[in-house]
């Protein structure tokens, strides 16, 4: 497989095969706490239906494309380099494209962007199992996967396909993350399983793989989506950010064992 990404060292997909599990609020929330942790980090909006890095990274300009070689300049947010379709599109106009189009948009966001040299790409993915995700891991040598999922056994179910996707194709699981784990009582303290608890945990336990951590129910992490700072940007000592930490901690030292010296 030829290298489409030579200057990049680790690229990392996050993915959730489910929709609405909280995957790109993850996945900006991730990328902002590597950054913090001193890498050079990229972010590719790979969810061509539904992009919204744009929005969660706080993008409001055109991105630049360079006249000579016509290839888009990523933009820094959070100490982050973005690329988003979401920059290019109407945001209420939806992309009614087949298989071909969306190939063609991938191909764009991977050698049509000037990402330059990097140590860690998170690639946004669509949910689902479908063309982006398996074009993706056939463009470019994905060194691993996160799986996002939420407790219940309704998005279970599809983060273990997505597992298995993976799996097949050769890449490898850094880790299960579950979002929406319980909400704390800002008034009392006390913690709720509002979509029941640990089903995270017990799924990486039966497949073997690791478990990168429960993520809280958080209107900050909402706030901070819809805002443009994420919230390991915005408010870094809370429960939400200190367990992004851990897991980009985590994801990286993985990732660094699997290179060697």
């Amino acid at each position: 497989m030829a290298d489409l990404l030579p200057d990049v060292r680790f690229k990392l997909a996050v993915a959730s095969a489910k929709g609405g599990v909280g995957k790109s609020t993850v996945t900006a929330n991730l990328a902002v706490a590597l950054a913090r942790l001193g890498h050079a980090v990229g972010l590719m909006d790979a969810d061509i239906y539904g992009p919204s890095q744009q929005m969660m990274m706080g993008i409001t300009e055109k991105p630049y494309v360079d006249k000579h070689d016509h290839r888009l300049l990523p933009m820094q947010r959070h100490g982050v380099w973005v690329a988003t379709l979401g920059a290019l599109m109407d945001p209420d106009r939806p992309a009614v494209w087949r298989g071909p189009m969306l190939m063609k948009a991938v191909d764009q966001l991977v050698a049509g962007v000037r990402w330059g040299k990097l140590d860690f790409l998170l690639v946004d993915l669509p949910p689902g199992t479908g063309d982006v995700q398996l074009t993706l891991s056939q463009r470019i040598a994905l060194s691993g996967a996160v799986v996002v999922t939420t407790p219940q056994e309704v998005a279970l179910i599809d983060a273990r396909k997505g597992i298995a996707m993976f799996q097949q194709v050769g890449v490898p699981i850094l880790g299960i993350l579950e979002n929406m784990s319980y909400h704390v009582c800002a008034q009392c303290g006390h913690e709720e399983t509002i979509f029941k608890r640990g089903g995270g945990r017990a799924m990486a336990e039966r497949l073997a793989v690791p478990f990168l951590g429960e993520v809280p129910l958080d209107a900050r992490v909402v706030i901070g989506g819809d805002s443009g700072r994420p919230i390991v940007a915005s408010d870094p000592d809370s429960a939400a950010a200190r367990t992004y930490a851990s897991a980009a901690e985590a994801v990286a030292r993985r990732l660094d064992r699997s290179k060697g010296p």
